[in-house]
């Protein structure tokens, strides 16, 4: 009996599949070696298709080399053909498998020692047999980013960093979750959060400073929160943190801003940019990575540690929060399109975000296999740092702190630091 579906996505499925359709029947429609193409023609999108001039000089290389090899050139279409339905059979198995699996994420939320709106502080430090928590020498204060589930940094048995800190003697990890933006924070602005309600957090987190830990986006809030408030900051750690939106992939960041004026009216109508519009953004870094990752999963086995993994994740990303409309304009068009932090032009509550304002000790870590921030865009942040320690993992951007081998990449060098304090 076939297992009843438990879950949607990988979001949004119709885009996920519509690009797998659509590559198809290009493929189809598109000549094969030697041919002259037939309108209507499909455009280029990376300057490489059958139909550009780059594309048909490749197209003649294929035929010359299947003449050279007694192979028919004209076979050589059907064999494409052939070859992507394979893997779109592949791709609808592994998605298949993806929503039946049984996984359901069942870590409860330790208590939350501050609360304002959708936000919450919670407190991971363990409780004693009279539930005291012991004194802690060090507050680990972990700031993640405002589009996805802060629960990433607490996934599952085994794939938690803050429960990994917390079983450190000495240090108390607290994780600010930021929620669904209601009403009164989809008005909110970047200094909103970062003077509103960052800072009152901080205020809440106890009488000592703390170190403050951002996770990507939640790294450019820490860093204005931390120059803000040093008095509050003990020390600043940085993970995956984007800077120079420009710096490696200008063309790409360039073309997501050009995006905003036409989700201007989705943007009035809902107050906030809607998770499936993030996920489409997202899935325009790299359009072809969703369908390869599913066509892995399906040869996992589903019983095995690696597929349960694969599902936790993929919930945590489908999991995700609308941005708030101002919001979502300012890293569109402030970040994306005019790089305010790389060049030293973002502001929060009228100051100037400069990195070398910043005179605490500080850790970035920055992932190797990073496709969301691009690693160039990261160390330009440490540029601005010079006395930082920086920390160059073997990992992609979620993997890093989440995956099988997070804890080698990121969580023992973020605690060796940590104890360095």
């Amino acid at each position: 009996m076939t297992a009843p579906l438990r879950r949607r996505g990988p979001r949004p499925l119709p885009l996920h599949l519509g690009l797998t359709t659509l590559r198809g029947l290009a493929a189809a429609a598109a000549p094969g070696p030697g041919e002259l193409p037939s309108p209507p023609a499909w455009p280029s999108w990376n300057g490489a298709s059958p139909l550009s001039k780059a594309g048909r000089a490749e197209a003649s290389r294929i035929a010359a080399a299947l003449a050279a090899g007694g192979h028919r050139p004209e076979a050589f279409r059907a064999a494409v053909l052939r070859r992507l339905w394979r893997a779109d059979r592949a791709l609808l198995a592994g998605i298949a498998a993806y929503r039946r699996h049984p996984y359901a994420r069942a870590l409860p939320d330790p208590p939350a020692v501050w609360a304002e709106g959708g936000s919450r502080l919670l407190d991971f430090a363990p409780l004693d047999a009279n539930g005291r928590r012991a004194p802690a020498r060090l507050t680990a204060l972990f700031v993640p980013s405002l589009i996805n589930r802060a629960y990433v940094l607490d996934l599952a048995p085994g794939r938690s960093l803050m429960r990994f800190l917390a079983a450190q003697q000495g240090i108390r990890p607290l994780l600010l979750d930021w929620g669904w933006p209601g009403e009164i924070e989809r008005g909110f602005t970047l200094t909103d959060y970062v003077a509103g309600r960052l800072e009152r957090a901080l205020g809440a987190a106890g009488r000592e400073p703390v170190v403050l830990v951002g996770y990507c986006m939640g790294g450019l809030l820490a860093l204005a929160a931390a120059l803000r408030r040093p008095d509050r900051v003990r020390a600043l750690a940085l993970l995956a943190t984007p800077w120079d939106f420009h710096g490696a992939e200008t063309g790409r960041a360039r073309a997501l801003a050009a995006l905003l004026t036409g989700l201007e009216p989705v943007l009035e109508a809902h107050g906030a940019l809607p998770v499936d519009a993030i996920q489409t953004l997202f899935a325009m870094l790299d359009p072809w990575s969703v369908a390869a990752k599913f066509r892995a999963f399906a040869r996992l086995d589903p019983a095995g540690e690696r597929a349960a993994l694969f599902v936790a994740l993929e919930d945590w990303l489908n999991d995700g929060v609308p941005l708030a409309a101002p919001v979502a304009r300012e890293c569109l068009g402030g970040w994306y399109g005019r790089n305010e932090p790389g060049r030293l032009l973002w502001r929060v509550a009228g100051a100037v975000v400069d990195p070398a304002g910043w005179q605490g000790p500080a850790f970035l870590a920055i992932p190797h296999r990073d496709r969301i921030v691009p690693p160039p865009s990261a160390r330009a942040l440490a540029l601005g740092m010079p006395h930082a320690t920086v920390h160059e993992a073997a990992a992609g951007h979620i993997g890093m702190v989440a995956g099988g081998g997070a804890e080698e990449a990121l969580w023992r060098p973020l605690l060796r630091w940590m104890r360095g304090l």
